[in-house]
Formats: structure tokens, C-alpha cells, sequence
């Protein structure tokens, strides 16, 4: 019994890391505006708009469009996303840990892991707030 417990709590984390589906991650997210960061360093921040639309902005204020749809990958669901600057898309697990978002990069696993900062302010993209 006491052999079990121990595995049982060492179990108790990898249970806890699921992937967000599609669906789960939008209604996290639909119409927030979220800050991201690799560590404690800023990395960007992202609009979430109403049909899987998005607006990421790198931390020197440049913006740019795109959209996000989930996909299966080889260890669960990810989000994927693909912006007018180009049509790669970037793939994600996406976590939801103590009530905040870790993404972990999928397209070079083990490379970049953001973690969710804070809510933002509205994106402000070459004068025009969003």
C-alpha cells in the first residue's frame, strides 16, 4: 500500500499536466488581451479575438495579425498559430497551471516555454488600440 501512495504522488503531477483542447483554450481566453514571459523575462503579448483571431505583439510594440486552430500532435492537442508575416505555423501545448497558461513550444520541444505574465492592457499597434 505505502509503495502505492509513493507512486501515486509522484504520478500526481505528469496527471495534472493535460493539454488544453481548442475549445478549452478559447473560452480561457476569448477576448482577454494576455502578457507572456520566458522565465522573468517579457516576451509579448496577445489579443484574443472573437473567431480564433488573433493580434501578438512582440515587446518593442511591433503587431502583427493572424489566427490559431487546435491540431492533434503525437502527446495531445495544440494550439497552432499562423500570422501575416508568415504562414509556418507555430504550434503549442498549452497548460493551464494554477489558474495562469504555460505554452511549450512544439515545433523544437524543450526550446521555449512561455508562462501567462498577467491580463494586459489593450494592444496599442501603430497608434490604433485594440
Amino acid at each position: 500500500m505505502r509503495v502505492f501512495a509513493v507512486l501515486m504522488a509522484c504520478a500526481g503531477p505528469a496527471l495534472a499536466d493535460v493539454p488544453l483542447t481548442g475549445d478549452a483554450f478559447e473560452a480561457l481566453v476569448e477576448g482577454k488581451t494576455l502578457s507572456f514571459s520566458v522565465g522573468d523575462v517579457p516576451y509579448g503579448t496577445e489579443y484574443y479575438a472573437p473567431g480564433r483571431r488573433v493580434i501578438w505583439s512582440f515587446i518593442d510594440g511591433t503587431c502583427q495579425s493572424g489566427e490559431w486552430y487546435e491540431t492533434a500532435g503525437d502527446s495531445g492537442p495544440q494550439i497552432c498559430f499562423t500570422y501575416e508575416t508568415s504562414a509556418d505555423p507555430q504550434c503549442w501545448q498549452v497548460f493551464e497551471v494554477g489558474g495562469r497558461l504555460r505554452a511549450d513550444f512544439m515545433n523544437a520541444p524543450g526550446t521555449t516555454v512561455l508562462y501567462e505574465a498577467t491580463e494586459a492592457e489593450p494592444l496599442v499597434c501603430g497608434g490604433v488600440g485594440t
